[in-house]
């Protein structure tokens, strides 16, 4: 396979002023960011979203710092050649600067991640501002925030009034301005996404809101249907069904085991003749 080099900030910006279209996908572990880079991807996150999809969790709030770097350091392993982002998880990023840097830090650090990802807008425009010039690059997030889901009441579509459209806007700009090299959206009208890719001068990626961002991503079970309970949203759109594929052949290794057809002969190791004889002597005595 031929090996790339990893992409960059300044690559990714360029890619966006030609129109190329950057690919990204949320993935956790060594496998799925070992097939992910092999796949051609251009930009992994390890997103909180690990907290519904891998932990089990009903949102992204209870993912803790640890977990990020846990799961960073895997996807890491497996995709040493792609531009790696990780999630600063919930309430990880809203008080004292110096505990946000730490966080960061380990993140780089320990985990090996390229950039970080904070969700929010103007309000943590300052947090972009600083961990940026602490020289860590920062992807932005609006639209559906999911660590603010209750606040926004619930999983809803964003930008559908002008006053949300407004706020959209203002906030991409005074991220833009504080630092971050790209946004993702997530779903935001299409109209208001194409709106703000346009007003941009970084990168924004799609997630539900249209064909006009300048990338996409989806997340790897999402689009695999890995995964027992995913359930089909109209953002998605599912290139395999990998789940069904590994229920049936456990199913069918649960049949063989049952009926003593595993291991068969195949799968079995044997003595030589002479050590058998050694160990349990001839069958008549």
């Amino acid at each position: 396979m031929e090996q790339r080099k990893p992409l960059t900030t300044t690559k990714m910006r360029k890619m966006k002023q030609d129109g190329v279209p950057i690919t990204m996908i949320t993935a956790y572990d060594y496998p799925s960011g070992r097939l992910a880079e092999e796949a051609g991807i251009d930009v992994i996150l390890v997103g909180d979203s690990l907290g519904n999809v891998v932990i089990g969790f009903d949102s992204t709030l209870p993912v803790t710092l640890d977990d990020m770097v846990y799961h960073t350091r895997a996807t890491v392993r497996g995709a040493s050649r792609t531009f790696v982002v990780a999630d600063m998880p919930f309430l990880t990023y809203h008080g004292s600067l110096d505990v946000t840097l730490k966080g960061v830090a380990r993140l780089m650090q320990e985990g090996g991640a390229k950039a970080v990802k904070l969700e929010g807008g103007a309000e943590i425009a300052a947090t972009v501002k600083a961990i940026t010039q602490a020289g860590v690059p920062v992807v932005g997030h609006l639209g559906l925030t999911p660590q603010s889901v209750h606040q926004l009441g619930g999983f809803r579509v964003q930008g559908r009034s002008s006053e949300q459209a407004e706020k959209l806007l203002s906030d991409a700009k005074a991220i833009e301005e504080a630092g971050a090299f790209a946004i993702v959206l997530e779903l935001v009208t299409d109209e208001l996404a194409q709106w703000i890719s346009k007003q941009l001068t970084i990168p924004t990626i799609g997630i539900g809101s249209g064909v006009h961002c300048d990338g996409q991503v989806l997340v790897y079970h999402d689009l695999l249907q890995y995964g027992s309970d995913s359930a089909p949203r109209k953002f998605v759109k599912a290139y395999a069904n990998i789940g069904e594929t590994i229920r049936k052949g456990i199913a069918e290794y649960v049949k063989e085991v049952k009926t003593r057809a595993f291991p068969s002969p195949e799968n079995t190791f044997h003595m030589d003749n002479d050590v058998v004889q050694y160990l349990y002597g001839d069958k008549e005595d």
